[in-house]
C-alpha cells in the first residue's frame, strides 16, 4: 500500500515567532502548524519555558533549512538573580542554596563579565536534552540522578552588563551554539562567590534574524481569522535563513544537471564553502557546498524547484 497523502497545505517559508513564556517551544509549533494548517512544520532549537522571544518555525521546504538556523549564533537578553542557587539554574527549580552578600560594585561585575568573554568551557547542565547512555540528561535529573558530562568548548562572542541592582545583573549575550545561559549564570554566581541562576530570560536574535522582525502569537491567531492570504504575508522567504552567505545564479544547463545530484562547474563562483543557489534569475533552489575540485555540490535542494 502506498503512503497516505499529508493532511494540510502546501507552505513554504520561515515564521519568526515571539514564544510567550509559560509555553513549550512544541508547544507553540503545532499551534503554529495549525494555523497554517501546514503539511510540515519544524522549530530551530528550543526555547525554555521560561524563556520568551525569537523562535523561527520553518515550514514546508524552509525545514531543510532548519540546520542551519539550528546551528547559528544567538542572542539573549538576560537577568541573573544573585545569592539564590537552583537545581535547574532558572526561577523553575527548587532552590538549593542562598548566600547574603554586600552589592557588588560596577566595577567588580564588569571584572567579571569580561573573564566570560570568548571561547569559554561549560559543562552541560543536568537539566537538558543532552543524551548519557541513550537517555536525555532531564529525565535523570526528574530522576534525582546526577551523572558526570564532559565540558564543552562555546563562544561568547560578546557579553554586555546592562544594568545591576543590589541583588541580580542584566546582560547581553551573543553566542555560539550550544551555549546554555543557565550555565553561565550558575558560574558568573560562582566567580563573584554568590551563586546565581536565571530570573528572566528572552531570545532576540538568531543567525541573521532579530526581534524587530518577530511576530507574536497572538497576532497569528488574529490573522487566520482574516484566512490564509493574510496570514501567509508575515512568512519570511525560506532563502532567508541562509542570509550571508554568496549568491551563485546558475545556468539552465548546470542548473538540470545539478537537480539531479550531480556536482557542477559555474565560472567566477565562490572556491569554497557554502552557497544559495539560484536559477532563472530569482528562482530560489537550495544550498549547496563548493567541493576541493571547484565545482558545486548539491546538498539541501527545494523540491519542485
Amino acid at each position: 500500500m502506498g503512503r497516505k497523502p499529508r493532511k494540510g497545505r502546501s507552505v513554504d517559508g520561515i515564521v519568526l515567532l515571539d514564544k510567550p513564556v509559560s509555553f513549550g517551544s512544541n508547544q507553540v509549533l503545532q499551534r503554529v502548524k495549525r494555523l497554517f494548517n501546514a503539511r510540515k512544520a519544524g522549530h530551530t532549537g528550543s526555547l525554555d519555558k521560561l524563556a520568551s522571544g525569537l523562535l523561527p518555525i520553518c515550514l514546508g521546504e524552509a525545514t531543510k533549512f532548519s540546520t542551519f538556523l539550528l546551528n547559528s549564533d544567538k542572542r539573549y537578553q538576560a537577568i541573573f538573580k544573585l545569592g539564590v542557587v537552583t537545581t535547574t539554574g532558572d526561577a523553575e527549580g527548587e532552590v538549593t542554596k542562598t548566600e547574603t552578600f554586600n552589592p557588588y560594585p560596577r566595577a567588580q561585575l564588569e571584572a567579571v563579565v569580561e573573564t566570560f568573554t570568548g571561547e569559554i568551557e561549560q559543562v552541560p547542565p543536568m537539566h537538558s536534552a543532552i543524551k548519557h547512555k541513550g537517555q536525555r540528561l532531564y529525565k535523570l535529573a526528574h530522576q534525582g540522578l546526577e551523572v558526570e558530562r564532559e565540558p564543552r568548548r562555546i563562544t561568547i562572542h560578546s557579553l554586555k552588563l546592562c544594568d545591576f541592582g543590589d541583588d541580580f545583573i542584566a546582560v547581553e549575550v551573543l553566542c555560539s551554539k550550544g551555549t546554555y545561559i543557565r550555565t553561565l549564570a550558575e558560574d558568573m554566581g560562582k566567580a563573584l562567590g554568590c551563586g546565581a541562576h536565571v530570573k528572566a530570560l528572552r531570545r532576540i536574535g538568531v543567525g541573521p534574524f532579530d526581534a524587530t522582525q518577530m511576530v507574536s502569537l497572538k497576532r497569528l491567531e488574529q490573522l487566520a481569522d482574516e484566512g490564509f492570504d493574510a496570514l501567509d504575508q508575515v512568512l519570511v522567504p525560506m532563502e532567508a535563513a541562509l542570509a550571508g552567505w554568496p549568491e551563485v545564479q546558475l545556468p539552465e544547463n548546470a542548473a538540470f544537471y545539478l537537480k539531479k545530484g550531480q556536482p557542477v562547474l559555474v565560472p567566477k563562483s565562490p572556491t569554497q564553502g557554502w552557497v544559495r543557489l539560484y536559477a532563472s534569475g530569482d528562482r530560489f533552489i537550495g544550498a549547496g557546498e563548493v567541493l576541493d575540485d571547484g565545482r558545486i555540490a548539491p546538498r539541501r535542494l527545494v523540491a519542485g524547484s
